[in-house]
């Protein structure tokens, strides 16, 4: 057995932050000692560091496969790993759709070369048409706990209420409930949107989807999960109204959970003036007082994960003029320190919105996202709040380029991450 010792930082984690130095065996996997001054066979230091359980991304679009140029799961799971992640959702929008078994197996077996743990969220409906019920028994027996229809999110009420109906027959699988997630979006009112409804998509001359068109589903989909019982799971929230809602869903006893991403709580549609495809994505930046909503849902509770949405694209699509180009950008290694820059709450709230509450919704938190004791997974982050660096594209770790933070200078970084006791990024850098 080879052992390591994260020496010399802090520890935090949902009991708390505290001094210790935390020893891992490689053999088994787990955390083997927490203390003061381990030693071990190799050391990694967390020097003005600190050590935290592993993030969790809600939400990740992998582009295996069917869209390799893109990026791949091995890609995509190196930029995870630096950005502090030790597992990922990857959303079922590939070519083949995963809506079967035989996908979903795909997947996982693609993922198991990562940097991290590919967990693989499945299709509510066949091909994501919201016509026919995709075989979610089936898949909650491979492992899959999260299914979304991606994109434009499920339609019509009565097929929702059909999937939502079956989810909570199922109950729970090995101590996990099946979470159907949305991503709201009524596509009437979205017909020709490039970016938010509103004053500027009025300037620019573009087409624009209300906030209506999300908060509608929103509106529907808390009712529809207080009539079934079942577990809904907001994406990429992005309006005060569908904030403000969630907050009421979870006082009265509804069981929702909501996410956010980076984008969202640190642009708003004005970036879009620039014309920068960049600044395109699904849902469209907001308004100002949307921002102000998202980032005091974070610090209140009704945001329960930031999650990144990370869409990569090869660059000859994001080089199309903007009313062409898709929506998306990637994410997975600048949401921690764009969280921490960006957001006025502290470094255990952040830790907690990246790692333990995702992977509870996920149903991970057996693995993921654990309080930092002996007997423990150790899938750990170390990371270093205090590093200042510029966002340059030409060196993050994803296939694709397509980042909105390019230029601009962030603080805190992943300075170490351990998956399965096993460090894959040492000193800031991808072991391979």
């Amino acid at each position: 057995m080879t052992t390591t010792v994260i020496a010399g930082g802090r520890i935090l984690d949902q009991a708390g932050e505290r001094s210790g130095d935390v020893l891992v065996d490689d053999e088994t996997g787990l955390i083997v000692e927490v203390g003061p001054s381990l030693s071990g066979d190799r050391t990694l230091d967390a020097t003005d560091s600190v050590t935290v359980p592993g993030f969790v991304d809600l939400h990740a679009h992998l582009r295996q496969p069917g869209n390799e140029a893109a990026e791949t799961i091995l890609s995509a799971s190196r930029a995870a790993a630096k950005g502090g992640y030790t597992a990922v959702i990857a959303a079922p929008d590939i070519e083949p759709c995963a809506d079967s078994a035989s996908v979903v197996s795909d997947v996982m077996a693609l993922g198991a070369v990562a940097l991290c743990d590919v967990v693989p969220a499945a299709a509510i409906s066949v091909g994501r048409s919201g016509e026919e019920l995709a075989p979610l028994g089936e898949l909650a027996d491979l492992g899959v706990r999260l299914f979304s229809d991606e994109g434009h999110g499920v339609q019509n009420a009565g097929f929702m209420r059909n999937a939502l109906d079956y989810a909570s027959s199922v109950g729970t699988v090995d101590g996990a409930p099946l979470v159907l997630a949305q991503r709201c979006d009524v596509a009437s009112l979205s017909i020709g949107a490039q970016m938010h409804e509103g004053e500027w998509s009025s300037r620019l001359g573009l087409g624009g989807a209300p906030a209506e068109a999300e908060e509608l589903m929103v509106m529907r989909d808390i009712a529809l999960a207080r009539l079934t019982g079942a577990r809904v799971h907001f994406q990429c929230l992005s309006t005060a109204g569908s904030i403000a809602m969630v907050r009421a869903a979870k006082a009265g006893g509804v069981a929702v959970t909501a996410e956010v991403t980076p984008h969202h709580f640190t642009f708003t549609h004005e970036a879009c003036s620039s014309y920068d495809t960049n600044t395109k994505v699904s849902p469209p930046l907001r308004t100002t007082d949307d921002v102000a909503a998202i980032k005091a849902g974070l610090a209140d509770g009704a945001i329960d994960a930031i999650a990144t949405d990370h869409a990569p694209h090869a660059p000859d699509d994001k080089e199309r003029p903007f009313d062409q180009t898709s929506a998306g950008v990637i994410g997975l290694e600048t949401a921690f320190a764009v969280a921490l820059t960006e957001l006025d709450i502290d470094l255990a709230a952040i830790v907690g919105l990246l790692s333990w509450q995702p992977a509870q919704i996920a149903g991970l938190a057996d693995r993921h996202g654990r309080t930092i004791e002996v007997g423990a997974p150790a899938n750990l982050a170390v990371i270093d709040p205090h590093h200042r660096w510029i966002v340059k594209p030409s060196e993050l770790s994803s296939r694709s380029r397509n980042t909105p933070f390019a230029g601009r200078e962030l603080t805190g970084k992943v300075r170490h991450t351990i998956h399965h006791a096993t460090p894959v990024v040492e000193n800031f850098e991808a072991t391979r």
